[in-house]
């Protein structure tokens, strides 16, 4: 049917989202199609703008409007803290707890010999650039607890191990292993970020 064409395109793309298969892609698309003037074109607007604005902040990694996002640039975050996530869902949801109120890095990624990702397809040669130029004190590890990210973690400890001035903490373990942030309530996350320790 030639009519529906665009109709099932939309609904495919849809499907393709994390989260989502196919009949609860059609499900949203209908929704929107009889919630055009409500739903659909201010949503279609606005992923309009969002792709022809949003960027990778130069600095840490995180999706923001800007070449350097506000985590960075807000004065009031330059504490000498510096969180180490693996992707921007996981600073989103350390942002979301309100837990912390350092500066984050963004790995994108974890190490994994299995597909060739090694230190220098993520961001650890530019984390350890900023620890030096940023008066960085603590590092906290906030890589999901997971093999991946244990792994991960221990080599930027080992990067950072002659750097004396340099504290290197990790989440507590209420962080369950296996677990990744972005699935994790607030909860979970404020008390492991309270209970922090050296890695």
């Amino acid at each position: 049917m030639q009519e529906t064409e665009d109709i099932d395109a939309l609904i495919a793309l849809l499907a393709k989202l994390p989260g989502l298969g196919p009949r609860s892609a059609r499900r949203a698309v209908l929704h929107l199609i009889r919630k055009r003037s409500l739903h659909l074109i201010p949503l279609a607007e606005r992923m309009q703008r969002v792709a022809e604005t949003a960027r990778e902040c130069l600095n840490c990694g995180n999706v923001g409007t800007q070449d350097v996002c506000k985590i960075c640039t807000s004065t009031e975050r330059e504490n000498g803290e510096l969180c180490v996530v693996e992707d921007v869902a996981d600073l989103w949801a350390m942002e979301r707890t309100a837990a912390f109120n350092g500066r984050y890095h963004v790995l994108g990624g974890t190490l994994s010999a299995l597909d060739s990702i090694g230190p220098s397809e993520l961001r650890i040669p530019q984390l350890v650039d900023r620890i030096a130029s940023e008066n960085i004190t603590e590092v906290v590890l906030a890589l999901n607890a997971t093999i991946e990210g244990q792994t991960t973690a221990h080599y930027i400890a080992e990067q950072l191990q002659d750097r004396e001035t340099v504290r290197i903490t990790s989440l507590a373990q209420g962080v369950p292993m296996g677990g990744e942030l972005d699935y994790l309530d607030d909860g979970t996350i404020s008390a492991a970020f309270k209970a922090r320790k050296d890695f």
